[in-house]
Parts: structure tokens; C-alpha cells; sequence
């Protein structure tokens, strides 16, 4: 017998009963586009609340998606802010290279240049900001910054360096630059924050071409 064009006893959508696991999803919901608009999203709410006070449920409200969805991209918190920062550090990975594109007894000057024109490019300034503050004040977004840089950054440039101390002499290179980046973007000392990129340069790569491969 039948009611409304259902059998009696056959629950009808509105009442059948919630399937457990995730939350279902259009099609539309997933694949790279949503991914990375939750790492945009991920990436805004560091910057502008810290580590500390984000959330991932305010991340997926930025993103427009279930929280889930967060969780079933990436992770945890912790994992989401990593994700984040090796998006936001990548053009700083470039680094490296610049040792390869030309002479060694130049590769002060070039490291300098191209991490200071990092710092310099606005949009790449800007994700690098939420990183470097996060970190700052959160033991762990400053182990995940670490751990990138150790991994990604440092031991990449060390193994550049046909040297038996290449990896103190990659972390005392960063030192310099990092220390820099810190002084003038971030906690913005005068005159530094307003000195000339091309006077920074030339002041700042002999220490950095001293620290690679002098004596």
C-alpha cells in the first residue's frame, strides 16, 4: 500500500535517518579551488588574530565551508598553520638558488639581495608578517617555523656549501638577514626601516658573503 508515492513503512528524505562519518558535500565544495581558499582564509585569520586566538572553526567560517572540511584537508590547528606558512615562506625558498646563479665569491650579494626583495614585494611581505608575529608569541608556531626553515631554508643552503661547518655557516647567513628583516619590517627601527634597500645591500652582504665562505 502506498501514500503519496511511498511504500508504508519506507522513511521518507525528511525523516530518514542522519548518516554518520563527514558531512556530505557538493562537488563544487571540494577539490583544489576550496583547498586553497581555505589556506587563504587559514592565512588572514593568523595574520590578523595570531596562532593563539585562531581557530579552525573561524578559519572555515572565513572559507565558507564545514569545519570538517578543514579538519579533513589538513589536519589540526597545528597542521593548518604549517600549511599556511609553507605557502606563505615559498618565495622565500627560492633562496637556495641564488648560491647556484653565479660565482661563489658572490653569493653574499645575491642572497642579500633576493631575500631583502622578498621582504621588500608587499604581497609577499604581507603573509610573511602573520608568520614571523605568530611565531613570536606561540611556542608552537615557532616550532613549525623552525622546523620549515631548518628543513626547507637552511639545510638546502648548507648543502650548497662545499664547506665542513656549512650548516653553522648557513644558520649565521639567516642570522644576519633574518635579524635585518626583523629590525626593519617587523619591529620597524629607525633609520633602518627607512633606509635605502640598495645602501642595505651593500652594508649588509660582505657580513653575509664573510659569514658562507670567508676564513
Amino acid at each position: 500500500m502506498t501514500r503519496g508515492g511511498l511504500t508504508r513503512g519506507e522513511p521518507s528524505e525528511a525523516t530518514a535517518p542522519r548518516r554518520r562519518g563527514r558531512p556530505s558535500r557538493t562537488q563544487s565544495e571540494t577539490g583544489p579551488a576550496t583547498r586553497d581558499r581555505i589556506l587563504g582564509a587559514a592565512r588572514e585569520e593568523f595574520s590578523e588574530r595570531g596562532y593563539e586566538k585562531a581557530s579552525v572553526r573561524g578559519i572555515a567560517k572565513a572559507a565558507g565551508v564545514d569545519p570538517a572540511l578543514v579538519h579533513h584537508y589538513f589536519g589540526t590547528k597545528e597542521q593548518v598553520f604549517e600549511a599556511a606558512v609553507t605557502v606563505a615562506f615559498a618565495p622565500a625558498l627560492e633562496a637556495p638558488a641564488a648560491i647556484e646563479d653565479g660565482p661563489l665569491d658572490g653569493v653574499g650579494e645575491r642572497l642579500t639581495r633576493f631575500i631583502l626583495g622578498v621582504w621588500e614585494n608587499p604581497a609577499t611581505r604581507a603573509p610573511l608578517l602573520a608568520i614571523v608575529r605568530s611565531a613570536m608569541n606561540n611556542e608552537t608556531a615557532a616550532a613549525v617555523f623552525r622546523r620549515l626553515v631548518a628543513a626547507q631554508l637552511l639545510s638546502r643552503i648548507a648543502g650548497r656549501l662545499d664547506l665542513p661547518d656549512a650548516e653553522l655557516r648557513a644558520e649565521l647567513a639567516a642570522a644576519q638577514l633574518v635579524g635585518i628583516a626583523m629590525l626593519r619590517y617587523v619591529i620597524k627601527v629607525e633609520p633602518l626601516a627607512s633606509a635605502d634597500v640598495e645602501q642595505l645591500v651593500a652594508r649588509v652582504a660582505p657580513v653575509v658573503q664573510g659569514h658562507l665562505t670567508g676564513d
